[in-house]
């Protein structure tokens, strides 16, 4: 099976440029990304059930993985929820399954988003790791719009073995992602 593209990319030019540019003693220290979440609330799902089906379909297609419910842990009556109601999907891509989400997302999906100039760069969580808010599902390429009957968007966060949100930054840039305001 052929490597991700990213993946190559990753061991061949970034590792150097990362060990070079913070003086990491060893390769081993070099931050690598671990998992990418995505995660979809669809909070109307309290008073449709087949919105979480609608939901887990598209998350899928977009993942490449089968996409689970999430649920509801607390009753929060304002909300009409109950503990135990679906509420959410999510899925979680780890290997070559999130190199390839990577590479779909900033060579297609993200220039497509209306009047795009950048991702903004204030999405660290001050221990490395980024999350990324997308306003529409139809970004992607798997999405047929025909088929979309509500427009939601989602939370997708980039988990890095990184030490600090400057490093993560770093090697987040160099896979590619486009930041609005290069440092």
């Amino acid at each position: 099976m052929a490597q991700a593209r990213l993946k190559e990319k990753y061991l061949s030019e970034i590792v150097p440029m990362l060990r070079e540019k913070f003086a990491y003693k060893s390769v081993m220290q070099v931050p690598k990304l671990s998992k990418v979440c995505i995660n979809k609330g669809i909070g109307d799902a309290v008073a449709d059930k087949k919105l979480i089906d609608t939901g887990i379909e598209e998350l899928t297609l977009i993942a490449g993985q089968k996409a689970v419910p999430t649920i509801a842990r607390k009753s929060i009556s304002n909300f009409k929820l109950r503990d135990g109601m679906p509420i959410g999907t999510r899925v979680t891509l780890r290997g070559e399954k999130m190199y390839e989400f990577l590479d779909r997302l900033i060579a297609i999906a993200l220039p497509r988003v209306r009047d795009f100039q950048g991702i903004n760069e204030k999405g660290f969580d001050g221990r490395g790791n980024y999350t990324l808010g997308v306003k529409e599902q139809i970004i992607f390429p798997e999405i047929s719009i025909d088929k979309v009957k509500r427009i939601s968007g989602m939370d997708i966060t980039f988990v890095t073995t990184a030490e600090t949100d400057e490093e993560s930054y770093e090697l987040l840039k160099a896979f590619g992602m486009p930041f609005k305001n290069q440092k």
